[in-house]
């Protein structure tokens, strides 16, 4: 059943994008639909809006409790940087739409020829893209429920906080903090709010994992199309014995040069898209972290909240490593591009065609570079980086809760 469900994500005229196009469209952010169904999604969207901004009330006024202001932070934070990746993926949807059809046209036209090497990169890194999505979309779903389920098994496992519970002593455990204009400690006011963060949570969770995959999937897609071009440059000539005419190696060269420079004109467009969004990421991700592993190892947490706190703190990890790792695969594979043009067979040209071979490889040396804002390259190094910033960050706690 699990496979049938899979197979129908599947869009023959997105061949890579299936499965990501539909989450995004699930989720309410990729919207080629009706005007009466933009409108529904939108208002889900500034209604989200509104659920972030209670957070941050919220924040102020439990501002001098650090164990409630660290819990209601590690969640605020994460739930700014959903709304951004909505609102900025609906509001440049016509750049992403470019994008996704010069991906889907490129294959199509590459997949039509009879070349072995090309379809055979492409569906490497298409079942690549696969298992990264799936593997990531359960990852999310893994954490949405732990979100959900955490406090009221947390409060559950405790029969003195149940027996309080029941004698009105104490209030019942939040999913998030939020402020709200009623009574959220008991009664009808409790149910509602745990109402609205269930559905905020399953909001939340459907936007990260379907904006994270897309901006993945078109990583892999980059650094595979390096690496077929870096192939194509490679078989220029053949093998040196081959008799390639002027003209048939002038049009050779001439559809390697196209084939990069649409490849860097559409790299810097998504780069475009996806920067802002990381810049804000990266800059409160330490953050995150670091209340994350401040409320893991802090005394009277429950065996229950310490596994959400993991839980939660592994997909936050994740998802930094994902994007970090993929953006340093295709900066990795637009160095190593212009390589192919040196170990071709030039050699057997003649001198106008090695000028117009130079002439390639000083245009293939252009790196493709995925970054966060003006300041930060998305790469490991800067995943180590935050990574350590977030240790200090946890240090510094650490000592004054002492």
């Amino acid at each position: 059943m699990t496979f049938k469900f899979l197979s129908n994500l599947e869009n023959p005229d997105h061949l890579l994008l299936g499965p990501t196009l539909w989450g995004l469209q699930t989720s309410g952010i990729w919207q080629p639909c009706k005007k009466r169904v933009k409108i529904i999604y939108n208002t889900i969207h500034i209604m989200a809006i509104l659920f972030v901004l209670s957070q941050y009330v919220e924040l102020y006024f439990i501002r001098n409790d650090l164990a409630m202001a660290l819990k209601n932070l590690s969640v605020t934070m994460l739930s700014t940087v959903c709304v951004v990746k909505a609102g900025t993926f609906i509001i440049w949807q016509k750049y992403w739409k470019d994008i996704f059809n010069y991906v889907s046209k490129l294959e199509k036209n590459q997949l039509y020829k009879p070349d072995y090497l090309t379809k055979n990169t492409i569906r490497k890194y298409t079942e690549y893209s696969r298992f990264v999505t799936y593997f990531y979309w359960t990852l999310v779903t893994a954490t949405v429920f732990s979100l959900i389920l955490a406090p009221l098994a947390s409060y559950l496992s405790s029969f003195q906080n149940k027996e309080l519970g029941d004698s009105g002593a104490s209030s019942y455990p939040e999913i998030m903090s939020s402020w709200v204009p009623f009574d959220k400690t008991q009664g009808c006011g409790y149910l509602v709010l745990t109402l609205i963060h269930v559905l905020i949570c399953f909001y939340g969770g459907g936007i990260v994992a379907n904006y994270d995959s897309n901006a993945v999937v078109l990583m892999c897609f980059f650094a595979g199309q390096l690496k077929i071009l870096k192939i194509n440059c490679e078989r220029l000539f053949g093998n040196g014995e081959e008799i390639v005419s002027y003209k048939e190696a002038v049009e050779r060269i001439r559809i390697c040069h196209h084939h990069h420079i649409l490849l860097i004109k559409y790299s810097k467009v998504f780069n475009s898209l996806l920067s802002p969004v990381m810049f804000l990421y990266i800059i409160i991700c330490s953050l995150m972290i670091c209340a994350s592993a401040v409320q893991l190892t802090t005394a009277g947490t429950t065996s229950m909240q310490q596994i959400w706190i993991a839980e939660y703190l592994i997909a936050l990890v994740a998802q930094l490593f994902l994007y970090c790792w993929h953006s340093h695969k295709v900066l990795h594979m637009s160095l190593q591009v212009d390589s192919g043009v040196y170990t071709s067979a030039w050699w057997s040209q003649d001198v106008r065609i090695r000028r117009s071979v130079l002439l390639l490889g000083g245009q293939l040396k252009k790196k493709v570079m995925f970054t966060a804002g003006p300041f930060t390259d998305l790469n490991i190094a800067t995943f180590v980086a935050i990574l350590k910033g977030s240790y200090s960050y946890y240090t510094l706690l650490s000592k004054r809760g002492e």
